[in-house]
Parts: structure tokens; sequence; C-alpha cells
């Protein structure tokens, strides 16, 4: 079985402030029509500037990528990125609104996503109330289907990916980083193993053959992460992680339920 590179570090993809601190950039710097802020992302192959329109004000972030450091496989997975934002045009997908490219690098001018991520809005205010998960659960199930409608897959859902216009319960969500995607007809199935393993459903962990309902299973485990604030099975590695699924039912704590009916009372 072909196996992808690991999932990138956070920061890479994102198009919101990224947990490492932001660092102010001393000089103007213009990419296009846009002018650099500063750096709020970091990863092994790209930078991830805030960047304002020259005329207009728009916030966007520029994802800035090194050609040169990326391998064959590195740059399919780019292209497959880019191929699909630019047919993605839903409310709870993140936007592209430009691509410069250079000798040696390109530049991937996205929606700007003030309130972060799921992650860190987790790690932040803890595990969820119901409405809130539920209001974060049916963004990203509007956006599933209109993924769905394309017959495309994401392969790599987690708090990480999806982002958040502000900080906030009441925040729009946004599905993002789409370089493990790939378009699958409805009775199609994919063997390569890529994802996040704490959100791998368990057919990718055991290197079977896999459908689009492998989605549905990193959405049960964010929909456990919001309203527990952990994910469901854990493990020291890929292995043990499948195992510990095998073994045993994720259950939401009684404690959960006893704090939830005496917010009720």
């Amino acid at each position: 079985m072909e196996v992808d590179p690991p999932p990138s570090a956070p920061g890479d993809p994102a198009v919101g402030p990224a947990p490492a601190t932001s660092t102010p950039s001393t000089d103007v710097r213009q990419i296009g029509h846009w002018r650099v802020d500063k750096q709020i992302g970091r990863g092994s192959f790209a930078v991830v500037w805030r960047a304002r329109h020259a005329d207009t004000g728009q916030r966007v972030a520029v994802k800035e990528i090194r050609l040169d450091k990326l391998n064959r496989k590195l740059r399919e997975s780019l292209e497959s990125e880019i191929q699909v934002l630019q047919r993605s045009r839903h409310g709870n997908i993140i936007k592209l609104h430009d691509i410069i490219k250079e000798e040696k690098k390109i530049f991937l001018v996205l929606e700007y996503c003030a309130g972060g991520d799921v992650s860190e809005f987790i790690k932040k205010h803890g595990r969820v109330t119901e409405d809130v998960a539920r209001h974060f659960m049916k963004q990203m199930a509007s956006g599933l289907r209109a993924m769905r409608a394309q017959n495309l897959i994401h392969r790599d859902l987690k708090p990480q990916n999806l982002l958040l216009t502000k900080a906030s319960a009441d925040a729009e969500l946004k599905i993002a980083d789409f370089g493990f995607a790939r378009y699958m007809h409805p009775t199609g199935m994919a063997e390569t193993l890529c994802g996040s393993p704490l959100y791998m459903a368990p057919e990718i962990l055991g290197y079977q053959k896999y459908d689009a309902k492998a989605d549905l299973w990193s959405v049960g485990t964010i929909l456990y992460e919001l309203l527990v604030g952990r994910p469901p099975f854990t493990g020291m590695n890929p292995m043990q992680l499948l195992r510990n699924i095998e073994r045993s039912d994720a259950k939401i704590p009684v404690s959960f339920f006893q704090s939830s009916y005496g917010q009720l009372d």
C-alpha cells in the first residue's frame, strides 16, 4: 500500500492564527495586490502570512510555499489541493481568493479566519455544550454535503482543519486543508494511508480499502472531542490505537450527563 507523507504540522495549511506566537513584519512586503501584515503560521514547507488588499483593505491569509522543497508526491498533493479549492464554492469551505506564482514559490491567497481552529477553541474553553457542538457540526455537515455532491472526500478531517471566523461559540466554521482530498466515484474505494491517526477510520488504520464513509468516522471523533474535551481513542502508535478501537466502544463519561442535567435544573 502506498503511504502518503505525514500530515502537515499546525501552521502549514492553516489560514487562521497558529498556536505559536505571531511575528510582526518589520518591512512592508507586497505579494501581488496583497500587503503582508504579520506571520501567523509556519511549517516545513510553507509560511502563512496575514495580509490586506492594497486597495480594498480586505484581510486574507497568504500561504507561501517553497516549491524547491517539495518532492513529487508533495507537489501532486499541492496541485490537488489547488484544484479542489478552485472548484469549491460553499460558505463552510475555506475560499481561495487568488494564486500568485513565481519561479520557486507559489502563494495561495485564502480566506482569513480570525478565530483560529476548533482545536484551539477546545483548549481554551474546554468541552462545549450540546448547543455549541450542534452549531459547529451542522456547519461541518453542510460543507461535507457540498463536497459529496462533487464526489469529493477530505481524508484529513480533524479539529485543527476546522477554522473559525471568530473566537466565539457563534463563529462560522470553515473546512480547510485539502492536501489529502481526492475525487472518488460513489462506488469507488481508496487504499492510500493518509490523515491523522487519532481521527482515522479503523479500516484506514488497518490498511484496508475504504470509501467516503471514512470521513464520517472522523466527524464522530470530532463530535466526541467537542463534547468530552478529548478524542475518543488514543494509543502510543497507530496499531495500538486500532487495537483500542476494536476492544471497546467510546462512551460519554457519566460526569458529562450529570453536569448537563445540572445545567437544565
